[in-house]
């Protein structure tokens, strides 16, 4: 679902842009996502990513009952459309728990703690040997020594294998960060950054699919759209009224500028 998002905000974009050199983007800077909310209607109220929202919901509402999104329906179908859709949507921050999780943690912090159980584990190793040297040959002595060299083997074990986990995840970290951002080495100070991102991101979407579902239930109640922007993506341009509010400039921003 969060793939189905991407490709929608893509697509608005490039529906803003139609007709200037960015009006045909194949991708876009994750970053972008958490600007969708400065995208604002002629109401000062509705952002993009609201408009982002409702498309979505329609077509995954219409998909899931099995209907024909190009053909007319009635509001109650509309309605029962969207709230499926809105349900489906929402679940995006449960599918993506783990992200918000990666947001929270530190690449350093995760390196010292494993660099430190290898050390403890050498430090057990010296101490196991010296009291085998020193040690009588009591059979307290000799059990303890027994037990230690049993520990050790797996501890070793673990280590090696919880090395090789560190390793590969942090491999897997640059391949996101250079799918999402195209240069690695520029986040390398900061390698969970795209997670945090996202993890910002979903904060944003679970608001504004909150105040989504309440529009639509007031559509319901009163009978009559009053969502100020086009829902219908056959509709001509959908961005048409969506000011940028920009507080400093940069080439993501004019990605989403009208």
């Amino acid at each position: 679902m969060f793939l189905k998002l991407l490709e929608a905000v893509l697509k608005t974009g490039n529906r803003m842009n139609v007709g200037t050199n960015r009006g045909d983007a194949h991708a876009f800077k994750l970053d972008t996502l958490l600007k969708l909310v400065d995208v604002k209607g002629a109401d000062g109220k509705t952002t993009l990513l609201h408009f982002v929202v409702q498309e979505i919901i329609k077509g995954e509402g219409t998909r899931l009952s099995g209907g024909d999104q190009n053909e007319q329906c009635t509001t109650n179908d509309d309605a029962k459309y969207r709230k499926l859709g809105l349900q489906v949507v929402s679940n995006i921050t449960s599918e993506l728990i783990h992200v918000k999780n990666a947001a929270a943690m530190d690449s350093e912090v995760l390196h010292s703690d494993v660099l430190k159980l290898s050390k403890g584990i050498g430090n057990i190793t010296e101490v196991a040997g010296y009291i085998e040297a020193v040690g009588s040959e009591e059979s307290s002595t000799k059990k303890f020594s027994e037990s230690m060299n049993r520990f050790m083997e797996i501890a070793e074990e673990k280590i090696i294998r919880l090395q090789a986990q560190e390793a590969l995840a942090m491999s897997l970290v640059k391949e996101i960060t250079e799918y999402f951002h195209g240069d690695s080495a520029r986040e390398e100070a900061h390698p969970f950054r795209t997670f945090m991102v996202v993890k910002d991101f979903l904060m944003i979407l679970d608001r504004v699919c909150k105040e989504v579902g309440m529009i639509n239930e007031r559509t319901v109640v009163s009978s009559a759209h009053k969502f100020p922007v086009p829902v219908n993506p056959n509709l001509q341009p959908v961005t048409s009224s969506y000011t940028a509010k920009r507080q400093h400039s940069s080439s993501d921003d004019e990605y989403l500028s009208s």
